[in-house]
């Protein structure tokens, strides 16, 4: 079907629809902070509310097209995959990333409540309205669209709902299992866009993120005696100064980053820092320092190798 009268057919946005949804996603969003061990996101509660929405049109109550695949590996955190079928087999298009799991928010520190939807004029207001529940709702919207209008699509529209973007301290239950899993295998045969942004404009170029860790032993003394101690607070700023600087050398900016329009080059920076409690006046054995490299991925070179190269 030509794209115009697949535009036609579908028609806009129904507004009223989207913002009901969203009312009903943002409000579980102080269940989707992931910043573990202390929050663990409970993805369910979305696909609950995006199974409201598609069943009715689904093969799983044989009222509709949509085929429904609700995937866990780790209770109250699934993953859900919707397919519109088309009608040649082979051909597909996917929509993956929407993510139902968001960073963390103080409420404190906001002027409005961040785990419920307010509206502003004609802003949409709430942890996750751009990154990425928003998505959720704007997909969940399309595939319930395409089931109630019934159009005759060459290619097969698949839409991926994820668990567990925001953190990787723990694996094996979003995007990586699915990947282990061959369920997203079929994929690789037609345009896959991935839907997330922390933004609200649109995204044609993303960077890779690795999470790193940094472990500094030292010895523990009293403070008045630190020539008796070895300061890992100090060691460890010293060492990630010299792998910021290595880093920084090896992967500059690129010439094409202004053409995607990055914001900024390939960054290595300390995000966390912890250390056993103690006393003030007390120098601690050991600390960690965590963070994240924010890659650029526009040169064959390998981060991953290199980063472990400057440790040793």
């Amino acid at each position: 079907m030509a794209t115009s009268n697949v535009k036609q057919t579908l028609g806009n946005l129904d507004k009223e629809s989207f913002v009901s949804l969203l009312t009903k996603i943002i409000g579980e969003s102080k269940f989707l902070q992931n910043n573990p061990p202390e929050l663990i996101p409970e993805e369910d509660r979305i696909v609950k509310h995006v199974l409201d929405c598609l069943l009715p049109y689904s093969t799983t109550t044989g009222a509709g097209p949509l085929v429904v695949n609700h995937v866990t590996y780790f209770p109250g955190r699934g993953n859900l995959i919707v397919e519109y079928p088309g009608t040649e087999p082979g051909k597909i298009l996917s929509f993956v990333g929407m993510h139902m799991d968001v960073v963390t928010a103080n409420p404190n520190d906001w002027d409005f409540d961040p785990f419920s939807l307010s509206i502003d004029g004609d802003k949409l207001r709430g942890r996750g309205t751009t990154d990425c529940l928003g998505h959720v709702v704007l997909v969940t919207e399309l595939m319930r669209r395409l089931a109630e209008t019934k159009l005759k699509l060459k290619s097969t529209v698949v839409a991926v709902f994820i668990a567990n973007e925001e953190n990787s301290a723990i694996t094996g239950v979003g995007v990586d299992a699915l990947v282990k899993d061959g369920l997203l295998d079929k994929l690789k045969g037609g345009p896959l866009f991935w839907i997330d942004t922390a933004d609200k404009q649109p995204c044609i170029g993303t960077g890779g993120m690795i999470p790193w860790k940094l472990h500094v032993t030292g010895k523990l003394f009293h403070s008045g005696l630190a020539h008796k101690a070895i300061n890992p607070l100090e060691l460890g700023m010293e060492a990630l100064e010299e792998i910021q600087l290595r880093f920084y050398n090896d992967f500059p900016p690129h010439p094409r980053e202004q053409v995607y329009g990055f914001a900024t080059p390939s960054t290595m920076k300390p995000t966390q820092w912890s250390y056993p409690s103690g006393g003030i006046n007390q120098i601690p054995g050991e600390c960690t320092i965590a963070g994240d490299v924010r890659l650029i991925i526009l040169s064959r070179k390998r981060c991953n190798g290199e980063a472990t190269r400057i440790c040793r």
